[in-house]
């Protein structure tokens, strides 16, 4: 009879995994392969995949967060901080920042009319009707800064902490802490048609365990490449146990490494969610009055209305972190009116996202987070607004926020924050405390130093808080 070598060592586990993988999602076979390079964990906090559940620092009061994220920066001086005095001037009377873009110093007066709404009489325009009877639910921050005011520092610093270098992102930062109490699924979801620059690094995990980057839907239709199975459930099962079985015995002697745990949890994920994920981005099994709320079918609101309600679907099935994104459709350089097409695409899906979860009791438990990168000028730039990251209005809504409250102010003409300043730290340290992470001790050793999404700075916003 011809001899043969065991097949564990016929093949190297690369090679196993390579061979076998058919049917197995490529996205979850690359951070399997992809972890060998993976740093030590912190052991303060432990957990081998994103589905292994941490305890919180503190009591939390939101489990999960859907960051509206409002791509190109909407105007704050159009939406929600209404300033009359712009149009009593023909050119803005107070100094310019030395760091500005192409903005002239002409002012610009909103072509909005501004009331106020609710029992807490927040302001809001015209541009949001939908939203408007809901003002009572939000907890609007009128006194935002961020310190960079292209799109691409501003964005990763509004998504990962840091505008000059690859950090890792919010939502990998928070299973980082957490974990997921989604089994079959994601724990961190990024909802976009594509991502402009910085790309990856948005979602990314960067030096956190491959295991907690953002898993990146383009396609609703097809949210997850690769996820259907080619061969029969029984044998995708019976090559996992194969696998499991070779994995065992390498990781006899090795048990101080984590990584092979990481590879072994992620290849498992992907098997639950070939089961799982087609049955959650199944909007279709909504009722035809839920499409409806959301605006599904009408032309204008229909592609974020499908990115809004997937959140709620996802954040209920116990994903723990979602942003749905907008691209860059609020960046509004040649014409201010532009900012009607995006608060049209946008105003009735949030108001219905809000709207939706109250009523199914999970806003007291989902922290709800709307805002850009950052505003827009007060001056002109042409007939639209420059990038303004001196004072804009961000909102949120749930998990533990304080309600129909309005947090400070900018000057007279909207230009700069000047009571109760509110800087993105402060921001990523409240969405932390929140979830029961004190931003502080969520740290990580890397190249040397501790890292954390907060660095240095950051203060909760204790005032906002009920």
């Amino acid at each position: 009879m011809e001899h043969r070598e065991p097949l564990s060592q016929m093949l190297n586990r690369r090679e196993l995994l390579r061979r076998t993988a058919t049917g197995v999602p490529l996205t979850a076979l690359y951070g399997l392969l992809a972890s060998e390079s993976v740093a030590a964990k912190d052991p303060a906090r432990d957990g081998s995949s994103e589905t292994t559940v941490s305890p919180p620092h503190h009591t939390p009061r939101a489990k999960s967060v859907i960051f509206l994220f409002m791509g190109g920066g909407p105007s704050q001086v159009d939406l929600f901080d209404p300033k009359p005095e712009i149009a009593k001037h023909k050119t803005i009377p107070i100094e310019l920042p030395h760091i500005k873009r192409d903005a002239t110093a002409n002012c610009m007066p909103s072509p909005y009319t501004f009331r106020r709404h609710g029992e807490s009489g927040i302001w809001m325009s015209e541009l949001l009707p939908h939203l408007a009877p809901l003002a009572d639910e939000l907890c609007v921050i009128r006194s935002m800064t961020c310190d960079h005011i292209e799109h691409s520092g501003a964005l990763k610093q509004f998504l990962t902490g840091d505008g000059f270098f690859p950090r890792p992102s919010i939502g990998a930062w928070i299973l980082y802490g957490l974990g997921s109490e989604a089994e079959d699924l994601p724990g961190f979801v990024f909802i976009d048609r594509q991502v402009n620059a910085p790309g990856k690094q948005l979602y990314g995990s960067r030096f956190l365990p491959v295991a907690y980057e953002g898993t990146f839907i383009r396609d609703l239709g097809r949210p997850v490449d690769n996820l259907e199975l080619l061969v029969p459930g029984r044998v995708q099962s019976n090559k996992l146990d194969l696998l499991r079985h070779l994995n065992e015995k390498y990781r006899r002697g090795r048990e101080e490494d984590s990584r092979l745990d990481a590879r072994i949890a992620s290849y498992e994920l992907a098997f639950r969610m070939q089961t799982a994920a087609p049955q959650a981005f199944d909007l279709s099994q909504e009722s035809a009055a839920t499409h409806k709320l959301y605006g599904i079918g009408e032309k204008i609101t229909d592609d974020y209305a499908r990115k809004c309600l997937l959140a709620r679907r996802l954040v209920e099935r116990g994903v723990r972190f979602v942003v749905v994104n907008i691209d860059n459709q609020w960046d509004h350089h040649a014409e201010v009116r532009d900012h009607e097409k995006s608060a049209a695409a946008t105003d009735q899906p949030v108001a219905a996202l809000l709207k939706d979860l109250r009523s199914r009791g999970l806003l007291d438990e989902t922290l709800v987070v709307w805002g850009g990168e950052f505003g827009r000028t007060p001056t002109a730039q042409s007939k639209g607004r420059d990038h303004h990251p001196y004072g804009f209005t961000m909102w949120m809504v749930g998990g533990g926020m304080k309600r129909g409250v309005t947090h400070g102010a900018t000057d007279d003409f909207g230009f700069f924050a000047v009571e109760d300043k509110v800087h993105v730290h402060d921001l990523h340290a409240t969405i932390l405390h929140l979830l029961g992470i004190d931003h502080q001790r969520l740290t990580y050793s890397y190249s040397g130093r501790d890292f954390r999404l907060t660095d240095v700075a950051g203060n909760v916003l204790h005032d906002l808080l009920v």
